[in-house]
């Protein structure tokens, strides 16, 4: 696994023609349209763990 995940697209203007920006982790520079933009993960959330539980219990059924 790598230290850093690269995004596959400029969420601005949808171009794939990205590079690692220089301000640190998770900069990222879009050639296209000359924006620079930051990723970051905050965390998991927890309603979605126990949403994908309750599915498990439930059989996947929806009422």
């Amino acid at each position: 696994m790598t230290g850093r995940a690269a995004p596959f697209y400029c969420p601005y203007c949808g171009d794939e023609d990205l590079r690692p920006g220089e301000e640190g982790h998770g900069a990222w520079e879009c050639v296209a349209c000359s924006r620079a933009f930051r990723l970051s993960f905050t965390g998991l959330l927890a309603r979605g763990a126990a949403a994908r539980e309750g599915r498990k219990t439930s059989g996947g059924e929806r009422t």
